[in-house]
C-alpha cells in the first residue's frame, strides 16, 4: 500500500525564507523560539480565515507551542492524515485564501525587525519585492522518536534591489549584523551555515537552503515552556 494512502499522519510546515547576503555572509536573526538559535529571516506562510473550512475538511490540526500559541495562528504549520497530503499540496499550490510569498515576507520581516530591535526599520518592508532564489520540498520523511512524517516547503527569495527602500534595508541589516551592540542579527559565512555554529550562536538547519538545495543538521527543538 502507497504510504499516500497509509492511515499514518503528516506534520506539514509551509514557509519563506529571505536571503541577503553581501559577499559570503549572510544575514540572520535570533530566533525567540530557540534561544541563541540564529536563522534566515522569514518563517511559516499564514492562511486566511475562509480557509478554514477547507483545511477543517482535510484533517487540518494546527500545530502550535502554548509559550507561543497567539503568534502561531493561521500558520500553515501543523498535522494531517497522510491521506488528504495531495489535497494539502494542490490546495497551496492554488494559492487560494492564504498569503503569497511577498505577503509573507514582508509581514514575518516586520515582526522580526522589531524583536531585534530594529522597529525604525520596518516602514521600509512595506513596499519591497523579492524574486525567487530556489524552492526546496522534502518529505514525507520519517521523524527519529515521532510517530508522523513530515513534509516541509521552503521558498528562497531574495530583495529586488531596485529602490531606496530595499538597498537602505540590505545596508542597515548587514551594518547590524556585524555590530555587537545589535546582538540579536549576526552575518555569517557560508562556512559558518556548513557547521552549523559562528562563535557562540548556533545556526537553524533552515539556513543551508541559502547556499544550497539539501539540510546539513538536524532541527534544533523549540522551547515549549519557559525554564523555571
Amino acid at each position: 500500500m502507497s504510504w499516500w494512502h497509509s492511515s499514518g499522519i503528516v506534520r506539514v510546515s509551509y514557509a519563506a525564507l529571505l536571503r541577503i547576503k553581501a559577499d559570503d555572509r549572510y544575514v540572520l536573526f535570533h530566533t525567540p523560539r530557540r534561544p541563541g538559535t540564529f536563522s534566515p529571516p522569514g518563517g511559516v506562510f499564514k492562511y486566511f480565515p475562509p480557509a478554514e473550512r477547507l483545511l477543517e475538511e482535510m484533517g487540518f490540526r494546527e500545530d502550535r507551542i502554548d509559550l507561543f500559541a497567539e503568534d502561531m495562528r493561521f500558520d500553515l504549520r501543523g498535522f494531517i492524515p497522510a491521506a488528504a497530503a495531495r489535497d494539502f499540496r494542490r490546495w497551496f499550490a492554488s494559492g487560494a485564501y492564504r498569503e503569497d510569498t511577498t505577503e509573507c515576507l514582508r509581514r514575518e520581516l516586520g515582526e522580526e525587525l522589531a524583536e531585534c530591535g530594529l522597529g525604525s526599520l520596518v516602514p521600509y518592508t512595506r513596499q519591497l519585492s523579492f524574486c525567487p532564489v530556489r524552492t526546496v520540498s522534502t518529505g514525507p520523511d520519517a521523524v527519529p522518536g515521532q510517530p508522523y512524517r513530515q513534509l516541509r516547503r521552503f521558498a528562497v527569495c531574495e530583495l529586488v534591489m531596485a529602490g531606496a527602500e530595499a538597498q537602505r534595508l540590505r545596508a542597515e541589516l548587514v551594518h547590524a549584523g556585524k555590530d555587537d551592540a545589535v546582538p540579536l542579527v549576526i552575518c555569517a559565512t557560508a562556512a559558518d551555515i556548513s557547521y552549523g555554529r559562528a562563535a557562540e550562536a548556533m545556526i537553524a538547519a533552515q539556513a543551508a537552503y541559502l547556499i544550497g538545495d539539501r539540510r546539513i543538521h538536524a532541527d534544533i527543538p523549540a522551547m515549549r515552556r519557559k525554564a523555571r
